[in-house]
């Protein structure tokens, strides 16, 4: 069975080894810039979010690729980008509605969470459990779909 990610905010300590582990996990360095995953921090409300690729059902950044770069792993259920093929022209960054696609100007392709090919670091190194990589199951969505009630709300209040 396929695995989701989980995010809890209530949980988040604003801690960034989230980002930390998947900068090291992917390149070798320590570098938030180079991380697939960010925490949003509002010091004056004491909240911090792990923003990560959702690995939508439908998902807009596969759909906008003009060359096929984004595809669907069928197993592990993630949608990964394929570096060969990534032309950089950042369509996916802008399709994206969680802004969770980032542009590596290094590289000049495009990075996003590919769950560690299953095996997702940030769910390792989050001291605090806000990030949880659990079962596909109508259960776990439908805790998913609460949670992001919640950002809505969280958003909403920031705004």
């Amino acid at each position: 069975m396929a695995k989701i990610l989980m995010i809890n905010p209530d949980k988040c300590s604003s801690c960034k080894n989230c980002e930390l582990i998947c900068s090291f996990h992917h390149g070798k360095e320590f570098n938030p810039a180079k991380s697939r995953v960010h925490a949003l921090i509002w010091e004056r409300l004491g909240i911090g979010i792990p923003m990560m690729c959702m690995h939508c059902e439908e998902a807009a950044c596969m759909k906008v690729c003009p060359v096929g770069a984004i595809y669907r792993d069928e197993a592990t259920g993630a949608v990964l980008v394929n570096e060969s093929r990534c032309l950089g022209c950042k369509m996916c960054v802008s399709a994206c509605p969680f802004g969770n696609i980032t542009y590596d100007t290094d590289a000049k392709k495009v990075i996003k969470c590919d769950l560690c090919g299953g095996d997702p670091q940030c769910v390792k190194m989050c001291p605090s459990k806000a990030i949880e990589y659990r079962e596909d199951s109508a259960v776990n969505m439908s805790k998913k779909k609460i949670i992001a009630e919640k950002f809505k709300q969280i958003f909403e209040e920031v705004e």
